[in-house]
């Protein structure tokens, strides 16, 4: 069985899960799409090990990000053999920038939100 590489987050990468978690997206989501924003397909086991997360936490991230925004879509392998639990491949489906875009929506639509809470609480007074 070959043994796949290992890798870690390149800066940029850090950056954007950086970015991400300060939008106040999760540390496994943060981290997660920081992994694909590279546009490469990558294994389960490689975001576990780029973004410090645990296999449940890389399952609820990618949840998140196929059933509720459809940004990224999968593959799986078996292993050889046909023995043992398929190996799920992940890749962005969306590119970066509309991704971007939506979360760019996404905080301005919550932010006119908190404007029109706070001026009707100023009507209130």
């Amino acid at each position: 069985m070959q043994e796949e590489k290992q890798f870690t987050m390149n800066e940029k990468q850090k950056e954007i899960a950086k970015i991400l978690r300060n939008l106040n997206y999760s540390r496994p989501i943060a981290g997660t799409l920081a992994c694909l924003s590279c546009g490469d397909e990558i294994s389960s086991c490689n975001i576990e090990n780029m973004a410090g997360l645990k296999q449940p936490e890389v399952s609820i991230a990618m949840n998140f990000l196929i059933k509720k925004k459809g940004w990224v879509d999968y593959r799986e392998v078996k292993a050889n053999g046909g023995k043992g639990r398929p190996k799920k491949y992940y890749k962005l489906i969306v590119p970066m920038d509309s991704i971007i875009s939506s979360i760019e929506e996404q905080v301005l639509f919550e932010n006119q939100m908190i404007y029109e809470s706070i001026n009707g609480l100023k009507e209130k007074i």
